[in-house]
């Protein structure tokens, strides 16, 4: 019982399209934070441990299924969010704390924990 109190709940929580392809994980959303931060593709995959074209392929894959563009790119001044990559990046992280909110109290039912 005393070990039970030493437990809790780590969840993921991904947006994917009808064959299970991520459209908006904990990935992207490292990926889009760290383009925010440095204003390069390059700088935030490499501080991911990604390559260049992994990083892009994933902002790709995301602005094709859900029909936004997610990065404006400027050779001279690098990659910043648009409106609806910004947008984006908020909803999932609304969604994700709230995610982990109910999670946790069903996770806390369930197991009887208080």
């Amino acid at each position: 019982e005393e070990s039970m109190k030493k437990i809790k709940l780590k969840s993921s929580h991904w947006i994917v399209d009808n064959k299970n392809r991520i459209l908006m994980g904990e990935g992207r959303m490292a990926i889009l934070d760290s383009i925010a931060e440095t204003g390069s593709i390059n700088q935030a995959a490499k501080s991911l441990g990604m390559s260049y074209k992994t990083a892009w392929s994933k902002i790709k894959s995301t602005e094709t299924h859900l029909k936004i563009k997610l990065l404006d790119t400027d050779r001279n001044r690098g990659s910043r969010l648009t409106k609806e990559g910004k947008k984006l990046l908020e909803d999932y992280r609304k969604l994700k704390t709230a995610c982990i909110v109910a999670d946790d109290k069903i996770f806390q039912k369930v197991f009887n924990l208080k």
